[in-house]
C-alpha cells in the first residue's frame, strides 16, 4: 500500500508540474480562447472554459488499475484521490503566489514574457488567491476522484477491451465474406476505386476555396521534401540535419532565373525549374563527396552547418546584389503550358498532386530495385553491407543525390506558388519538421510520409492560435512516439522475400531462384 501511495503522489506532483509550466507560458490562456470559440460564447475568455480544461487533466491525472495492489472500488477512488489532492494543493500554491505577487503590483512579464496580469487572474478565476487556491484544489481533487471511478467502471465492465473485439471481430466478418472478397479480387474494383480517387482530386481543389487550397498545397511541399528526406534518412540511414539547404538552392536558382529581379532573364518556368532541380542535385552531390566518410551525429551536425551557411550567406549584405539579401526575390515566373497560364490557388494545387503523385511513384519504383535493398543494407549495417560487396559510398551518394533533387523540385514549386522566396523560408525549423514528420509518419514507408505531414504541418496551420506552442507540440509528439509506437504511425513492412518455385523437371533455373523483393522497409 506504501509503494501505492506513492505512485500516486508521484503522479500528482508530475501533473502539477505540467499544468503550473502550461500556466507560465501563456497556454492555458490559448485554450482556454480555443474552448471558448468552439463553444460559440461572446466571452471566449470565461474562466469556466479554462475550469473545464483543468477538470479533463484532472480526469486524466486520477486515472488507475496497473499500479493498484488490490483492483477494488476504495483502491480506485483512493488512488484518484491522492493524486487529485497533490497536484491541486501544489496548483492552488502556485496561483497564491503569483496572484498575491500581482496584486502587489510585481510584473512578472520581466521574468516571463507570457505571465501578465490577465494571465495570472484568469489561472485565479477572477477570485482573490485565497479563493482561487482553494477553487484549484477543489476542481482537481473531485475530478481525480471522478478519474479513479470511471477507471473502475472501466475495468470491471472490460468495456474498451469488448468495445475493441466488438469492432476488430466486425470489421474481420465484412472483409472476409464471400462476396466481398469476391468483389475485392475483380480486376475492375481497384479500376473504381482509382477513378474514384482521381475524380475527388480534380473536383476536391475547386470546391474547397483558396483558403483550404493553401493549406493543403502546404501540405503537400511538406510531403515533397519529407519524401525526399525519406531516401536521405529513412532508407539509407543518413541523418542529415541541413536539408533546407537543398530546399534553398532549388527555390532562388529556379527564382532568380525566372524573376525579372536582379537578373532580368525571365526564363520560362518550366526550363527554370528544371535548373533549380539541376542544381540543387550538384550541390547534393559536392556536399556528398568530401562528408560521406561521416556517420551519425558527425554527419548531423556538418550537413546542419551547411545549412545555417546557405541561409546566412542568401541574406548577407556580400551577395545583396545576387541574391537581393532579406528583401527575398519577387514577381517570380508563373507556370504556363501551350500558352495558358496557371496563377490561380487551384492551378497550383493540381500541379502540387501531380507532382505528389510523380515523386511517389519515383520513390516507390527507387525503393522496390536492386537500389533501394542496397539503401535497406546500408542502414541496417553499413560495415556488413560493405563486406558483402554494397558500394555504400555511391549508394549514399546517390540517395543524398536524389533526396536534394526533391528538394529542389519542392523549393521551385514553393517560390512559384508564393511568387515570392526569402531567408526566413529557408531557416532550420524547416529542416526540423520535415525530419519530423519523417519519424512521426513512419521512416521508410511513403504513406506514413502522407499522413506525417498532415499532422504535423496541416492541424498545426487550421490551429493557427498555438502556432507559438509548436515546438512544444513537437517536442510532447515526439516523446509519446518514441514511448508508444517508435516505429511511427503508419510504419513501413519488412521485405517479404520470396523464391520462384522449381520447374516440374526438379531443375530449377538460374533466372527462378533469383529472390523478388516486395514491399521495401526502412525499419
Amino acid at each position: 500500500m506504501a509503494e501505492f501511495i506513492k505512485n500516486r503522489v508521484n503522479r500528482g506532483i508530475v501533473f502539477a508540474i505540467v499544468i503550473i509550466f502550461l500556466e507560465l507560458i501563456g497556454f492555458t490562456v490559448t485554450v482556454t480562447i480555443m474552448i471558448g470559440k468552439f463553444a460559440d460564447v461572446r466571452r471566449a475568455t470565461d474562466p469556466i472554459f479554462l475550469m473545464i480544461f483543468f477538470a479533463i487533466l484532472g480526469l486524466w491525472n486520477g486515472t488507475c488499475g496497473k499500479d493498484l495492489p488490490q483492483k477494488t472500488i476504495r483502491n480506485f477512488i483512493l488512488g484518484g484521490f491522492i493524486s487529485g489532492l497533490v497536484t491541486g494543493i501544489l496548483v492552488g500554491i502556485t496561483a497564491f503566489i503569483l496572484g498575491y505577487l500581482n496584486i502587489q503590483g510585481v510584473d512578472l512579464r520581466q521574468y516571463l514574457v507570457q505571465l501578465s496580469s490577465f494571465t495570472i487572474e484568469l489561472f485565479l478565476y477572477n477570485l482573490t488567491p485565497p479563493a482561487g487556491a482553494f477553487a484549484h484544489i477543489l476542481i482537481f481533487t473531485i475530478s481525480g476522484l471522478l478519474g479513479g471511478l470511471l477507471s473502475y467502471v472501466s475495468e470491471k465492465g472490460h468495456y474498451f477491451k469488448f468495445l475493441k473485439e466488438k469492432t476488430t471481430d466486425f470489421f474481420q466478418t465484412v472483409t472476409n465474406h464471400p462476396l466481398i472478397q469476391q468483389i475485392w479480387g475483380k480486376r475492375y474494383t481497384r479500376y473504381i476505386l482509382y477513378t474514384l480517387g482521381i475524380a475527388a482530386l480534380i473536383l476536391l481543389p475547386q470546391q474547397i476555396g483558396s483558403y483550404w487550397n493553401f493549406i493543403l498545397g502546404t501540405v503537400g511541399i511538406y510531403i515533397l521534401l519529407g519524401l525526399g528526406l525519406n531516401l536521405i534518412v529513412g532508407l539509407s540511414g543518413q541523418l542529415v540535419l541541413g536539408y533546407v539547404a537543398f530546399f534553398a538552392i532549388g527555390a532562388y536558382t529556379f527564382a532568380l532565373l525566372s524573376a525579372p529581379k536582379p537578373y532580368d532573364i525571365n526564363m520560362n518556368f518550366w526550363l527554370a525549374l528544371g535548373f533549380g532541380i539541376l542544381a540543387a542535385t550538384l550541390t547534393g552531390v559536392l556536399l556528398g563527396l568530401p562528408i560521406l566518410n561521416l556517420r551519425g551525429d558527425y554527419l548531423a551536425i556538418v550537413t546542419l552547418a551547411f545549412g545555417e551557411i546557405i541561409r546566412n550567406l542568401i541574406r548577407s549584405d556580400l551577395l545583396t546584389p545576387y541574391t537581393l539579401g532579406p528583401r527575398g526575390v519577387r514577381e517570380i515566373a508563373e507556370p504556363t503550358l501551350f500558352g495558358r497560364s496557371f496563377s490561380s490557388e487551384v492551378d497550383y494545387m493540381y500541379i502540387i498532386i501531380l507532382t505528389v503523385f510523380l515523386l511517389i511513384f519515383i520513390t516507390d519504383r527507387i525503393q522496390n530495385s536492386r537500389v533501394g535493398r542496397a539503401w535497406l543494407a546500408i542502414k541496417d549495417d553499413q560495415t556488413v553491407a560493405q563486406a558483402n560487396g554494397v558500394n555504400t559510398f555511391k549508394y549514399k551518394l546517390l540517395a543524398l543525390a536524389l533526396g536534394a533533387a526533391f528538394a529542389g523540385l519542392a523549393g521551385g514549386v514553393f517560390a512559384a506558388r508564393n511568387q515570392f522566396t526569402g531567408p526566413e523560408d529557408h531557416t532550420l525549423m524547416v529542416s526540423i519538421n520535415v525530419l519530423c514528420l519523417v519519424i512521426v509518419g513512419g521512416m521508410g514507408s511513403i504513406p506514413g510520409i502522407i499522413l506525417g505531414a498532415f499532422v504535423l504541418k496541416g492541424i498545426p496551420e487550421m490551429l493557427r492560435d498555438f502556432e507559438i506552442y509548436r515546438m512544444l507540440f513537437f517536442g510532447v509528439l515526439l516523446i509519446i512516439m518514441m514511448i508508444v509506437r517508435p516505429e511511427g504511425l503508419w510504419p513501413a513492412k519488412r521485405p517479404v522475400l520470396e523464391k520462384r518455385k522449381s520447374a516440374p523437371g526438379g531443375d530449377m533455373d538460374e533466372k527462378a531462384g533469383k529472390t523478388i523483393e516486395g514491399v521495401q522497409d526502412a525499419g
